[in-house]
């Protein structure tokens, strides 16, 4: 890693510019005065003392008390430990006031609009959301067992426990063995051919429906568009249905 790649991955963590440059410069040093620093990262050396001081008083600077004063930094080891627990401190903060004032999860869904998702974690989150939210039926298409996540197949068990018609399309096999002993029913419509399936898709109450593909990009992404109870949902739900039975009959002859 570059110094300048140092620097920015220490901006990340949650320092600034010149604490970045400072604290990267002294690890070069060992130990050094306030000019050595300055030559070394080329920070102002008036700017060097406030950046050090801050370093010092975050724990990752010791100030030697010499004339002129001069700088150590701590163990990397040390470092590490007060940048994470520091970063993990904001980010639990953040999100606890994010918490407090976001919208609810159910005013969120409605609407008409057509919402777009990025990454396999999101969409997972999204897919299990709207699962739950589910009060008369639940179609979820999943090409393989690996589609459908823990936390997934938990709230296709809860929702069906609750009186929801569940049903589970599938490649794989193995998923009925998944779902043997719950309210979930699981319809194998091409186990010799997962190629039939372009991606995951999930149909809740006949109305709010999400498709999700896999991407070109390498490494490859998931992508996904899903709307809620919409005129839109409402057609894209009625084309799944459709879809869903017109496999089901060419299956069966």
């Amino acid at each position: 890693m570059s110094e300048r790649e140092a620097v920015e991955a220490l901006r990340t963590l949650g320092l600034s510019n010149y604490e970045a440059q400072v604290f990267v410069a002294l690890q070069q040093l060992g130990s050094g005065t306030a000019q050595e620093v300055s030559e070394l990262s080329e920070v102002p050396r008036s700017q060097v003392y406030g950046a050090a001081d801050n370093l010092a008083e975050q724990g990752l600077v010791e100030i030697v008390r010499s004339s002129p004063k001069a700088y150590r930094p701590v163990e990397l080891s040390t470092a590490r430990a007060l940048l994470t627990e520091r970063l993990e401190r904001e980010a639990s903060r953040a999100f606890d006031r994010l918490e407090s004032i976001r919208a609810t999860e159910t005013g969120h869904a409605g609407g008409q609009d057509v919402s777009t998702l990025r990454g396999r974690q999101p969409i997972d989150d999204r897919i299990t959301a709207l699962v739950r939210s589910a009060e008369n039926t639940v179609v979820f298409v999943s090409p393989t067992t690996g589609a459908t996540t823990a936390d997934i197949a938990d709230a296709l068990r809860a929702v069906g426990a609750d009186g929801a018609d569940v049903t589970v399309v599938t490649a794989d096999r193995s998923l009925e063995e998944s779902f043997a002993d719950d309210h979930v029913t699981v319809f194998v419509m091409s186990e010799d051919n997962p190629a039939d399936f372009a991606g995951r898709a999930l149909m809740v109450d006949d109305r709010t429906v999400l498709l999700a593909a896999e991407t070109d990009d390498v490494p490859v992404q998931e992508e996904a568009l899903w709307t809620g109870d919409s005129s839109i949902g409402r057609i894209l739900a009625a084309f799944m249905r459709s879809g869903m039975e017109s496999g089901r009959d060419r299956h069966e002859k």
